[in-house]
């Protein structure tokens, strides 16, 4: 009894326990799908929450869609109303020009009329005037104006023939015109939207770029299928170095003048419109002369007040006052090495020419050197000085007369500025330290003719 007892018992403990055992599995199946399902539930409501939001943004895209459209509506109404507007005033100017014509055509057919009328009056005088001396019985009487009469008569014929006969309307009746609309209507007919967004990257024409002096010419092809409202060119400073602007238009071909000699741009160009800009365009290099070839400038000189005479394609300068004037070479240097010579064409005045350099704003007026903006060699028969800011220094022997040259060597990589007479050395360095732009310049007064010869090599110096 006891054996079954505890047998009986131990099952019943056993089955308890099995029991809770599957209780607690449940349990904790229970909190891991309950946790899945509540990890599933977050994401699923984040989700709609995003959808949620994107719905809204549908709806806040579909107001500004309206809205646009709208402003686009007024747009398209106010460019529709503008053409028409156009048209009228057009109407209205071809109208006036017509009117116009036609009174100038009545005009001129009152005139013709006018001058017909008159003669068709005077010949009629003249008819009865005949036909009454015809009745004149007086044989003597007769005689008297007979041969006048006739003479008048035949005249009158004569120029009848070439004035009224011959004569034809001075203008056509028909107007002879056409309005040529056919153009128009097919713009019209071709007026469509556009679809507004950054062009396409514009085709550099190397056949149609170059470059001549210190001036570089860059033309362009337009991008196609591309709406363009201008574009920008760019040169980098001619040693490889950062791009700047130098030109913003609707042209496709542009000139740049002022750049440094001996030295190779590259350019670039972009296309840009509302929407934005394209991409910039493959690169071109352009070198410029590596020799300047350039002539007086009247303009920069002082114009046609200045009292200097330019000749020969402007290389030749003179002047009729006894006052220095000062003339200016075509192009300014700013680095590099440049050698330009004068021929002495007449030098029969007690006078001294100036030759050098000197700033854009150098005064005209004076003798070259007597400013800041300055720096030359005067010189006379026998000797010459150096001159800056009115100081003059350095006096060197050798002087000038018809048929010398004064050669001018500015040399931008030293910073110098020396001087030859008849191809030899006028002294030492006349002048050092010089940086800026500087332009070619002379000054003389009566009696004397200088022509520049440009283009030419440096000499080589040996006292540097």
């Amino acid at each position: 009894y006891f054996t079954l007892h505890s047998c009986s018992v131990f099952h019943f403990n056993f089955r308890a326990d099995v029991i809770a055992l599957e209780i607690h599995f449940l349990y904790f199946v229970r909190i891991i799908l309950q946790t899945e399902l509540s990890h599933n539930l977050q994401q699923l409501s984040e989700k709609a929450r995003s959808t949620t939001e994107f719905i809204q943004r549908l709806k806040g895209m579909s107001d500004k869609v309206t809205e646009s459209c709208m402003e686009f509506e007024r747009l398209v109404h106010a460019q529709c109303e503008a053409l028409i507007q156009a048209i009228h005033d057009r109407r209205e100017y071809l109208l006036e020009a017509i009117r116009m014509d036609k009174d100038t055509k009545i005009r001129i057919l009152k005139d013709q009329q006018s001058n017909c009328t008159g003669k068709l009056q005077q010949t009629t005088g003249l008819i009865q005037f005949c036909i009454e001396a015809l009745k004149e019985t007086d044989s003597a009487a007769f005689l008297q104006v007979g041969s006048m009469l006739i003479n008048r008569v035949t005249n009158t014929d004569m120029t009848w023939h070439q004035e009224v006969t011959n004569a034809a309307p001075r203008v056509s009746p028909i107007v002879d015109l056409t309005l040529d609309d056919a153009a128009l209507a097919r713009a019209i007919d071709n007026l469509n939207f556009i679809q507004m967004k950054a062009p396409m990257t514009p085709t550099i024409l190397p056949s149609d770029c170059s470059a001549e002096n210190n001036s570089v010419t860059v033309a362009w092809q337009p991008p196609n299928h591309s709406f363009v409202e201008g574009y920008v060119l760019e040169l980098d400073d001619g040693s490889g170095g950062e791009f700047r602007e130098v030109y913003c238009g609707k042209e496709t071909i542009c000139t740049v003048d002022g750049l440094h000699f001996n030295s190779m741009y590259n350019a670039r160009v972009k296309a840009f419109n509302s929407a934005g800009e394209g991409e910039y365009s493959e690169l071109i290099g352009l070198q410029t002369a590596e020799v300047a070839w350039f002539t007086f400038d009247p303009v920069l000189s002082g114009g046609a007040g200045s009292g200097l005479i330019f000749s020969k394609n402007n290389a030749t300068v003179s002047v009729e006052g006894w006052e220095h004037r000062v003339a200016l070479g075509s192009v300014g240097f700013s680095r590099g090495v440049h050698y330009w010579e004068f021929t002495i064409d007449n030098y029969t005045a007690d006078t001294d020419p100036a030759f050098g350099v000197a700033r854009i704003d150098v005064a005209r007026n004076k003798m070259l050197g007597k400013d800041e903006k300055s720096f030359a060699m005067y010189i006379d028969r026998q000797r010459s000085w150096f001159q800056h800011n009115s100081v003059h220094e350095r006096r060197v022997e050798g002087g000038i007369t018809t048929g010398s040259t004064v050669g001018v060597l500015l040399d931008l990589e030293r910073h110098t500025l020396s001087f030859l007479v008849n191809e030899m050395p006028q002294g030492s360095v006349a002048f050092r330290d010089l940086y800026g732009v500087f332009y070619p310049a002379v000054s003389i007064n009566r009696g004397v003719t200088l022509t520049m010869h440009t283009a030419m090599d440096a000499p080589k110096m040996d006292y540097f």
